[in-house]
């Protein structure tokens, strides 16, 4: 029996494709896997479309938007959407230019799921970080705005690990109605960002003794250096990154916060320690729950 095909269009906006280029990287599945093996026994993802990877171009790779099925499909959403018009465009018709703001709309009121991938198109990020002269917006903050009442889902990084977009879809598809996903109260899977990074970190000794880095390469704990590991939720601890070899605090980094939505301007400057009293204030733990 063939398996059942669910195409996946993946848009790109105002962001710096990292979070492609992360996906390219998987290791266990690589992308090949990915692209050919089935997500779950009876089911496979067809990457219908993805501007960067596929390999038509212009007129005929763009028509494909135009044929997709109706709640057939999962949309996943790389970067953030401008609402002023001339910041970003993803293709023409008719010899006119197609908003990214415009195409997102039309695709995401036929889609199954949306998918933010990336800080970017979950909060904003980078792009939407002041003075924001494009108006760029987060992916459910440009659903709500258009009355669309398409499931989302955000999967934040800068750039996610390539795990957790694969399981942000995997369990959509295994729990099949998104209102009986375990997210949390800014639409996360709680699998991946139940627990701060601070809790996991093999440094953590070091915070409770208070012996704290003084500059890079020292062993101890790295939050006067800047850590945002206190304020972050995700698993990178446990997880690890680039096929299970390292992450960002095991290469002497400290953490950036870049999956939380305070990413970029309330985490910054990046390596300086975050005063006492905002800790409340930012990153502060959100309600468990279900519903997308």
């Amino acid at each position: 029996m063939a398996p059942k095909e669910i195409p996946v269009v993946w848009l790109q906006g105002g962001g710096c494709t990292g979070c492609t280029v992360s996906l390219a990287d998987s290791a266990f599945p690589s992308l090949r896997n990915v692209l050919l093996d089935q997500i779950l026994p009876g089911t496979h993802l067809s990457l219908a479309y993805h501007a960067t990877l596929m390999a038509g171009q212009g007129a005929g790779a763009f028509a494909v938007l135009d044929k997709l099925p109706n709640k057939g499909f999962v949309l996943a959403v790389e970067g953030a959407i401008p609402e002023e018009e001339d910041f970003c465009t993803v293709g023409e018709k008719g010899g006119a230019e197609v908003t990214m703001a415009a195409q997102f709309t039309a695709l995401a009121q036929k889609a199954l799921l949306v998918v933010a991938v990336g800080t970017c198109s979950s909060f904003g990020g980078i792009p939407a970080g002041r003075p924001n002269p494009g108006k760029y917006r987060s992916v459910a903050a440009m659903l709500a705005a258009r009355k669309i009442a398409t499931p989302v889902i955000n999967v934040p990084g800068c750039p996610p690990h390539p795990d957790w977009m694969l399981t942000a879809i995997a369990e959509f598809l295994l729990a099949g109605d998104a209102g009986k996903l375990a997210v949390d109260a800014l639409k996360r899977p709680r699998s991946i960002y139940g627990k701060l990074i601070h809790e996991n970190c093999p440094r953590r000794a070091y915070f409770d003794e208070k012996k704290f880095a003084q500059k890079p390469g020292d062993p101890e704990c790295l939050y006067e250096l800047g850590c945002k590991g206190p304020i972050t939720y995700a698993d990178c601890p446990v997880r690890l990154w680039n096929g299970g070899t390292n992450w960002c605090v095991g290469a002497g980094a400290p953490c950036q916060g870049c999956t939380q939505p305070e990413f970029i301007d309330q985490v910054t400057p990046l390596y300086q320690r975050i005063p006492e009293d905002a800790l409340p204030k930012i990153g502060a733990p959100k309600s468990a729950g279900g519903g997308a």
